[in-house]
């Protein structure tokens, strides 16, 4: 039977096509973004906070200006805006602007402590807003790993004790990450992976613009090259290059699954902060990490009940189309 014919059924499924290559998009991503803290938490040592949160956006609006143009990429349409600006706020505007501010006042371990929820956060967006049906045993392995993050965050911090404002500020970043991630998953399955933060930059680059221009009139940037270098990684891979791989695992999927990945960035990044900022890295730390990869490992490994429904309706309809098929001979 050939691909044209109008009996073959083309299905395309995000949630069930290459869930090996999505984990490892993911990972890409969260490799780079795992270096944000750190470096956030460096720059703003020497630049203000509202400075760092809407430059880095400014800085990333740039390249994806010039990628769109470059391309000559077609623009969202209809309600594709709104979806874009969802991303935009939560991605663009909310995070930058929330952590930074926050890494003002607690060290890089301590804002991993909240982070570690990320991943639980965005499983469950994923849920809501992707129809994703996980299993009980993956929400048994999420939860997991999320207490194992958050202890092992905790630990290396001393302790969450008394909620901080910087707290409730990383507290909202987290939401506003998982809800920018989530959208950003699903809309990158329409307009492509770097096309989706492209876009999000280029909606927010009014804003971000008109912020980042308000920063600098009131207190003019003043850092050393160390860092206006951390600067540079944060518009440049963390606002930027990094989502083309994370958003790109998100889209191929399943969400649920490639949002755990996530589990293994407070592990990174307490590991850069020991290298980059001199925090003390102890057995705790090894073991702890090991620990949080683990639960990881488990998580991406358990698929949600849809994908396998999926799977079985893909094959059945494999079995339908070759019963379905009619051999005729020619005469003569």
């Amino acid at each position: 039977m050939k691909d044209n014919s109008s009996a073959t059924l083309q299905i395309d499924d995000p949630l069930s096509s290459r869930p090996a290559t999505g984990l490892w998009w993911g990972l890409v991503g969260v490799a780079a973004f795992s270096f944000t803290l750190p470096f956030t938490r460096v720059a703003v040592a020497g630049l203000s906070p509202l400075f760092i949160g809407s430059g880095r956006a400014v800085v990333a609006t740039v390249l994806a200006a010039f990628a769109l143009a470059l391309t000559r990429q077609r623009l969202p349409r209809g309600v594709q805006w709104a979806r874009v600006a969802v991303v935009a706020g939560g991605v663009v505007v909310g995070f930058p602007l929330l952590t930074s501010f926050a890494l003002t006042s607690v060290p890089a371990s301590h804002g991993a402590v909240v982070i570690a929820l990320l991943p639980a956060a965005t499983a469950t967006m994923a849920v809501i807003r992707g129809h994703e049906r996980p299993s009980k045993t993956f929400w048994i392995i999420t939860g997991a790993g999320a207490v194992a993050a958050f202890g092992f965050a905790a630990a290396q911090s001393g302790g969450t004790g008394d909620l901080q404002p910087a707290d409730l500020l990383l507290f909202g970043a987290v939401v506003s990450a998982a809800i920018g991630y989530a959208e950003g998953g699903l809309l990158a399955r329409e307009l492509g992976s770097w096309q989706t933060v492209s876009w999000a930059l280029v909606l927010a680059s009014p804003l971000m613009v008109a912020i980042a221009a308000f920063s600098v009139a009131g207190q003019p940037p003043s850092a050393t090259p160390v860092q206006w270098a951390a600067f540079a990684y944060l518009g440049v891979v963390s606002m930027f290059f990094g989502f083309f791989a994370w958003y790109r695992g998100l889209a191929i999927g399943p969400m649920a699954q490639v949002s755990q990945i996530q589990l293994v960035q407070p592990v990174l990044s307490i590991g850069w902060a020991a290298l980059i900022l001199g925090e003390d890295l102890t057995w705790a730390t090894i073991i702890g990490g090991t620990a949080v990869i683990l639960c990881a490992g488990l998580a991406v490994r358990s698929r949600p009940r849809a994908a396998r429904t999926t799977a079985g309706n893909m094959a059945e309809v494999k079995d339908n189309a070759k019963d379905d098929t009619v051999t005729v001979k020619q005469p003569g």
